[in-house]
C-alpha cells in the first residue's frame, strides 16, 4: 500500500507537468473505485458516471489541488468524488422540488377569483421590481447568480467554469444577494 501511495504521488507529479499517460494510469487505478462510491451515494448509474467524469476533469484541470503533504492521493481523490456526489444529490433534489412545485400550480376548486387577481397583480409588480434590481448588479455578480439559480450549479462548479477562485464566487454571490435584498426591501 505504501508503494502504491508513493507511486500515486509520482503519477500526480507527472500529471501536474501535463503527462497524459500519468492521468490515464490514475484513471485506470481509481475509476472503478470512484464509480462505486458515487453510485452508493447517488443510487443512479448515470449520475454516478457524471460524478466520476467531473472529478477526473477537475483533477485534469487543476492538479495543484492535491497536496501530498496533507495526505494520500487516494484519500484526496475519493473525498473529491464524495463532495461531487453530494453536490449532485443536492442539485437533483432542488430540481425535483422545483418540478414538484411547478406541477402543483393548479388553482384549487372554489378558490376566490379576487385573490387570484390580487396575487397576479402583486407578482407582476414584484417581477418588475426584481428585474429593475437586477440591472444594478455588476456583470460578474449577475453571472454567478444566473449560474447558481437558473442553471443549478454549485459554487465550486461556477468557480471551475469561470476559472476564478471559490472565494471570489462566494463574495460575488453574497454581495449580489445583499444588494438585491436591500433594493427589494426599499420597494416594499
Amino acid at each position: 500500500m505504501q508503494d502504491l501511495a508513493a507511486d500515486d504521488v509520482e503519477l500526480h507529479r507527472r500529471l501536474a507537468d501535463g503527462d497524459r499517460a500519468a492521468f490515464d494510469e490514475l484513471y485506470r487505478r481509481y475509476a472503478r473505485l470512484s464509480y462505486g462510491l458515487a453510485y452508493r451515494l447517488t443510487t443512479d448509474a448515470t449520475l454516478a458516471q457524471d460524478v466520476v467524469h467531473d472529478a477526473f476533469l477537475a483533477l485534469w484541470r487543476a492538479p495543484e489541488a492535491f497536496d501530498a503533504a496533507r495526505g494520500a492521493f487516494r484519500t484526496f481523490f475519493l473525498a473529491l468524488v464524495h463532495h461531487r456526489a453530494v453536490d449532485t444529490i443536492r442539485r437533483e433534489e432542488r430540481l425535483r422540488a422545483r418540478g414538484e412545485r411547478a406541477a402543483n400550480l393548479e388553482p384549487l376548486a372554489g378558490e376566490d377569483i379576487a385573490d387570484a387577481v390580487t396575487e397576479d397583480s402583486f407578482l407582476v409588480l414584484r417581477r418588475q421590481q426584481v428585474r429593475e434590481a437586477l440591472t444594478t448588479l455588476s456583470r460578474e455578480q449577475e453571472q454567478v447568480l444566473e449560474m447558481a439559480y437558473l442553471e443549478g450549479k454549485t459554487q465550486v462548479q461556477i468557480a471551475e467554469e469561470l476559472g476564478i477562485p471559490l472565494g471570489t464566487v462566494k463574495t460575488r454571490t453574497f454581495a449580489a444577494l445583499r444588494k438585491l435584498r436591500g433594493m427589494l426591501e426599499e420597494t416594499e
